[in-house]
């Protein structure tokens, strides 16, 4: 029996269950999705593989991204939130594109579109270079004879137009006038559920990012050593399992250790997520507290980038620092070294000692 849900982005995803079988796929127009079930249906009753069959019919760049969507879920590894926003998007855009209608010209002309619709060189990066990962995944998962050229061809041509490129490194670092004053507004807003002053200071003593600080929990914190074990840092070569124990210093201005537990005894309460609290709302309140505080420009993961050049101005090396942020390419620390120009002066001073 087949079922059709109507999903949030407007596709239509069409499930059947069939003589113990189950397949399922997502298409553009419902009326796509009930041909497909009923093909399905009929695959199923003459005893047909329905899956394998239906992989060498990919004909359109939609298909595509269908395909690989479910061979990732059938070997259960789990697609990031970013991931599944660009697929989606993707598939609505370039979805009904014959697979041979995806050349050098029509992605150009995509990428023109989006410029034009606001879209900043990096985001048209991982746009294309999502395209790419779809058609290699089919050529090389499934032998469909397809060429990634057009993709490398497009990309050129657009950076050679500015188009895509990389984006400005941000070098944004908060005064600690505004950190005092974004902690302050916080404490003395009572109905605020959310302790952001209490947060502000671990992310800067941490240097970590905002989904992580909602995600540790109590059983993650060692407070003998002093250690918070952060599972599934954001690593582009591992999306999970990349969980690594940092140590709570004391360096920063702020001592993560007694924020720890000043948290615990704030919210009477030793299990489940130290900070229990949705990381959209929590960015949210920050975003707020600067708007009420006519703060302009200043981000929340900017904290995170503060935390790591405080790190480098207490005298860490790059690879300690690493050690903290969870960092493996060493270059990418590059950018966190804003050291402020006074602080050579106390640098002089304690080589002089």
């Amino acid at each position: 029996m087949a079922t059709f849900t109507r999903l949030k982005s407007g596709s239509w995803r069409a499930q059947v269950r069939r003589k113990g079988k189950y397949v399922n796929e997502t298409f553009l127009r419902r009326r796509d999705a009930e041909e497909w079930a009923l093909d399905i249906e009929r695959r199923i009753d003459r005893g047909e593989s329905p899956s394998k069959r239906a992989r060498k019919e990919a004909r359109t760049f939609g298909d595509l991204v269908r395909l690989h969507r479910d061979d990732l879920a059938e070997v259960g590894k789990r697609i990031g939130r970013s991931k599944a926003a660009s697929l989606t998007f993707l598939e609505r855009r370039l979805g009904r594109l014959k697979i041979s209608e995806l050349d050098r010209e029509r992605l150009i002309q995509f990428g023109r579109d989006r410029a034009k619709e606001g879209a900043g060189p990096v985001t048209l990066g991982i746009d294309l270079g999502y395209v790419k990962t779809i058609l290699s995944h089919a050529a090389a998962v499934h032998g469909i004879q397809l060429s990634t050229e057009s993709t490398d061809l497009a990309r050129i041509a657009l950076n050679r137009l500015g188009l895509v490129g990389k984006g400005n490194e941000r070098d944004r670092r908060p005064t600690q006038d505004e950190i005092d004053r974004i902690i302050a507004r916080s404490d003395l807003t009572p109905q605020l559920t959310i302790p952001l002053g209490r947060i502000v200071r671990f992310a800067i003593a941490t240097a970590m990012r905002l989904d992580e600080i909602c995600r540790v929990a109590w059983e993650d914190f060692d407070p003998d050593h002093k250690m918070l074990l952060v599972r599934d840092r954001k690593d582009p070569r591992r999306k999970s399992g990349n969980n690594q124990k940092i140590p709570l210093l004391d360096v920063s201005g702020y001592d993560a250790c007694a924020l720890v537990h000043e948290q615990k005894e704030a919210s009477k309460s030793g299990e489940g997520r130290i900070f229990p609290y949705n990381s959209r709302s929590v960015g949210t309140a920050f975003r707020r507290t600067c708007r009420q505080l006519k703060i302009s420009d200043l981000h929340f993961h900017d904290l995170r980038h503060e935390g790591a050049s405080r790190l480098f101005e207490a005298g860490f090396s790059i690879e300690q620092v690493a050690l903290v942020t969870g960092h493996r390419d060493w270059k990418m620390l590059r950018r966190y070294t804003h050291l402020k120009p006074e602080q050579l002066h106390t640098r002089k001073r304690g080589m002089a000692a």
